[in-house]
């Protein structure tokens, strides 16, 4: 388990930060960016959690995938090959985590009507969190990516996770929304008053 005694260090008042292992790095680095991105995407679905009063189980599974995001933003933050003799082995994303995902996405999505546009984000409060913490985890996926292709030993593992969680939530967003009953179509060139009043 992590102890922490002291919130505040001044060890970083340099704009550098440590990882696992590995020298310090400036907090602007590409793989401080992707696991930090991990984390806002954990406080967003922190957030959704807040709305998820009538759906225990949704709510449920919100709570495995915050600790999850936890395992990937631990994979990221340790790069390179373990010591052989270390006493534990690093903590890494697992492909039964991933798995589990898509068990979920195949659970939740079996009884929504197929979509016939895009999806604006909204409809109810749940379900424009979770589209929150889909783009974010989007965006993370990106980071990752990016990471991966001047670090070759990032976890390929993680990059999955954040694939199958940001299809994952964008079905809980429509599962949010009454199985997609009330989610907000696109309408493409919709300009409403606008192209009344042009």
């Amino acid at each position: 388990m992590v102890k922490l005694n002291r919130i505040y260090t001044k060890t970083g008042d340099d704009g550098t930060t440590g990882l696992v292992r590995g020298p310090r790095r400036p907090k602007s680095d590409i793989r401080i960016d992707a696991y930090g991105t991990v984390e806002e995407a954990n406080a967003c679905v922190g957030m959704a959690r807040l709305h998820t009063g009538s759906m225990p189980k949704i709510d449920m599974l919100l709570a495995r995938i915050q600790n999850d995001l936890f395992d990937v933003g631990s994979d990221l933050a340790t790069p390179g090959a373990d010591d052989p003799a270390a006493d534990y082995p690093t903590l890494r994303i697992r492909p039964v985590q991933t798995e589990f995902l898509e068990r979920q996405i195949d659970h939740y999505n079996a009884d929504i009507a197929p979509l016939k546009s895009f999806i604006l984000p909204g409809g109810s409060p749940l379900a424009a969190a979770l589209h929150l913490a889909r783009t974010v985890t989007r965006r993370a996926e990106r980071i990752t990516v990016e990471l991966a292709a001047v670090e070759a030993d990032t976890s390929p593992e993680a990059l999955r996770y954040l694939n199958r969680l940001s299809d994952l939530l964008f079905v809980l967003g429509r599962v949010a929304n009454s199985n997609g009953v009330k989610d907000v179509l696109w309408v493409p060139g919709n300009y409403g008053d606008v192209k009344k009043g042009g």
